[in-house]
């Protein structure tokens, strides 16, 4: 199976100017997605999508290919995620360059590893999903069972519908939630069905306390706290 890697990376991030330039352990924050992108068994080839000149030239200093950048109306604050994938599928199979899926990568999820790529990969190769996403446990106090919906009169009720909760934490059944770090999806699924998701998803279940994703800048504290925590010099690398 040929698969793309899409690095994201746009340069008008607004809730931390410069987000994917941010320094994390001595490094900037693109570096770390890059890294464990490089250093993926499975993945063909990498690519940065960006509008950004500063952003495509880091992006190349940490090992990203950058073919072309991105169109600026595919990098405004309220641009999906699908169109800007799409784009550089279609510019690469112009090109004569074609992949039977693409896997993303988004810079502000900085501790996946290689090993989860890999898996991932493997895991749509041989489950027969549309799409595979990197799961977790949901902690059992938000388990959907134990979850309310209010209404406008302060009204409960449960988010899965059903009358009552479940009474005891023994029968609650293990619900998952996407946490973002990777994403792959076959590119008949992306480009001609127009979803990142398909009809069958599965979910690659990851696992320890070295996941964060950036989006305020207390998230990049504690981002920074977890790099810190893990003795981890510029030179290391995220593989575990």
């Amino acid at each position: 199976m040929r698969v793309l890697g899409i690095v994201t990376a746009r340069g008008g991030s607004k809730g931390i100017p410069r987000k994917n330039l941010a320094d994390l352990g001595g490094r900037p924050l693109l570096a770390w997605t890059a890294e464990a992108a490089k250093k993926s068994r499975r993945l063909t080839r990498t690519v940065l999508s960006t509008e950004d000149a500063e952003i495509a030239e880091v992006g190349r200093q940490v090992g990203l290919e950058v073919p072309f950048l991105r169109p600026s109306f595919l990098a405004e604050d309220n641009t999906p995620t699908l169109p800007v994938l799409q784009d550089v599928v279609k510019r690469l199979e112009a090109e004569g360059q074609c992949y039977d899926a693409v896997c993303l990568l988004q810079p502000t999820s900085p501790f996946r590893s290689d090993k989860d790529i890999d898996g991932c990969i493997e895991m749509l190769e041989t489950c027969g999903a549309d799409a595979v996403v990197t799961v977790r446990v949901v902690p059992t106090e938000y388990n959907p069972h134990w979850t309310y919906f209010m209404n406008e009169h302060g009204m409960l009720r449960l988010s899965t519908g059903e009358g009552t909760p479940i009474a005891r934490r023994q029968q609650l059944p293990l619900a998952y939630h996407r946490d973002g770090s990777i994403y792959i999806t076959r590119r008949d699924v992306l480009v001609v069905s127009g979803s990142l998701y398909g009809e069958r998803l599965a979910g690659y279940l990851v696992y320890g306390a070295r996941q964060v994703n950036i989006d305020r800048p207390a998230d990049l504290e504690r981002a920074r706290a977890l790099a810190a925590s893990l003795c981890l010099s510029p030179s290391e690398r995220p593989t575990v």
